[in-house]
């Protein structure tokens, strides 16, 4: 077993299970660590999100606690997932009882909350970590968006990932946009964004979305091949995070305006649209055992 294999616990959380590698320079997050015990839907419920950033800030605290102390290395944080889908988006449920109740304040909040998320994990928590996405399950939404927002995408074959929202006439809005053109061109990002298609984890890889496409079962030795590599160049990798901030910057401001313009179009939305998110609900509920809570 290797170094970064052995990780301890460190119990915390509801929705997620954190564990460490024994240096602490290795982090992994895994998301829906509560399906397990409570099957339901494996998205972004607010719980998730709230979790996930009360981890990202208690994380960086360390991390940088630690490279002032000692001069700590290169960190890594992985995102992960702890059932057979990575991460399928936003919670649709939430999105319809807001909107039905034109709360705009709850919807602008929630996405505010996701937008702190994934762009802690553009900036390496704002505290030099190298971020990492390992892709075993299905990305969908704002699941995908979560995955671009890492600075390197670990996938297994034959995994579904795709922006799905224009199929209830909406747009994915907590990063999609910017994380892409990062990667492709901008009319490439908009036809992706606009055909609502769910493209396997070989064709993004083909397309330069995805950095690491591994069999089935590997991506976690994948994950620690990377950081190995990383290891054998701390300076450079870190330099070239500062290098990419500067030529290529993704602001929380921008990021921010765009969720505007989601909430604003989200609430315009008619009851086909509902519907059409309502049957995306009873199929998050189905796919993990769990009796919709939604009426038919």
């Amino acid at each position: 077993m290797s170094t970064l294999e052995k990780l301890n616990p460190v119990p915390r959380y509801s929705t997620l299970r954190i564990t460490e590698s024994a240096d602490a320079s290795v982090h992994w997050c895994h998301m829906h660590a509560d399906l397990a015990d409570n099957p339901g839907r494996a998205c972004f419920k607010p719980a998730l999100v709230n979790e996930i950033i009360q981890y990202q800030w208690s994380l960086a605290d360390r991390m940088r606690r630690a490279r002032g102390e000692d001069g700590a290395g290169l960190q890594h944080v992985v995102l992960a997932s702890d059932c057979d889908a990575f991460n399928l988006g936003g919670d649709l449920q939430y999105f319809c009882d807001s909107i039905r109740r034109q709360d705009r304040h709850a919807l602008l909040t929630y996405a505010r909350q996701c937008v702190r998320g994934v762009h802690a994990f553009h900036t390496g928590l704002d505290a030099g970590a190298h971020s990492i996405a390992l892709v075993q399950g299905d990305a969908l939404g704002g699941g995908f968006e979560a995955a671009l927002s890492c600075h390197t995408i670990v996938a297994e074959e034959g995994v579904g990932m795709g922006l799905p929202e224009v199929l209830f006439d909406l747009f994915p809005g907590m990063g999609a946009y910017s994380f892409l053109c990062k990667r492709i061109a901008p009319h490439q990002a908009e036809r992706m964004m606009l055909s609502g298609d769910v493209l396997s984890s070989d064709e993004l890889y083909k397309m330069g979305l995805v950095d690491m496409l591994v069999p089935r079962g590997q991506g976690v030795q994948a994950v620690e091949d990377v950081i190995r590599a990383n290891r054998r160049i701390p300076h450079a990798r870190a330099a070239m995070h500062r290098v990419r901030a500067m030529s290529q910057p993704v602001t929380l401001e921008e990021m921010m305006a765009i969720t505007e313009v989601w909430v604003d179009t989200a609430m315009q939305l008619g009851e086909k649209s509902m519907r059409t998110m309502e049957r995306l609900v009873r199929a998050q509920y189905k796919r993990h055992g769990t009796p919709a809570a939604v009426s038919a």
